[in-house]
C-alpha cells in the first residue's frame, strides 16, 4: 500500500524548494544579475521536477487499483505544487521583463 502521507509531505517540501528558489532568482533579477537568476530558477525547476515525481507515483498507483487515501493534507500538499508552479511561471515572465528593462536603460545610457 502506498503511504499518502509521506507523499504528501514529499509534495509540500519540494514544491516550497521550488516557490523559494524561484522568488530567489526574481530578487536577483530585480538587482540586474541575469545570470544568478537563471541558476535559481534551475534549482526550482529540479525541486519542482522532484514534486511531479512524488505526484507521478501517487498517479500511477491509482492507475494500477490501488486507492490512495485523500485526505486534507494531500490536497494541502496538491495546493502547494499548484501554487508553486504558477509562481515559476510568473517569475519566468517577470525575469524577462526585468531583463528587457536593464537593456532598454544600458542603450539609454550610452
Amino acid at each position: 500500500t502506498m503511504n499518502t502521507e509521506t507523499i504528501a509531505m514529499t509534495l509540500i517540501a519540494h514544491s516550497g524548494d521550488a516557490r523559494t528558489f524561484a522568488f530567489q532568482a526574481l530578487q536577483y533579477a530585480k538587482k540586474n544579475d541575469p545570470e544568478k537568476a537563471r541558476q535559481m530558477m534551475e534549482q526550482s525547476g529540479q525541486a519542482l521536477l522532484e514534486a511531479h515525481q512524488a505526484q507521478t507515483a501517487l498517479l500511477s498507483a491509482e492507475a494500477d487499483g490501488q486507492n490512495p487515501e485523500i485526505n486534507v493534507l494531500l490536497i494541502h500538499a496538491q495546493d502547494h505544487l499548484m501554487t508553486s508552479m504558477l509562481a515559476q511561471e510568473m517569475i519566468g515572465e517577470m525575469m524577462e521583463m526585468y531583463e528587457q528593462f536593464n537593456t532598454h536603460d544600458k542603450e539609454e545610457e550610452q
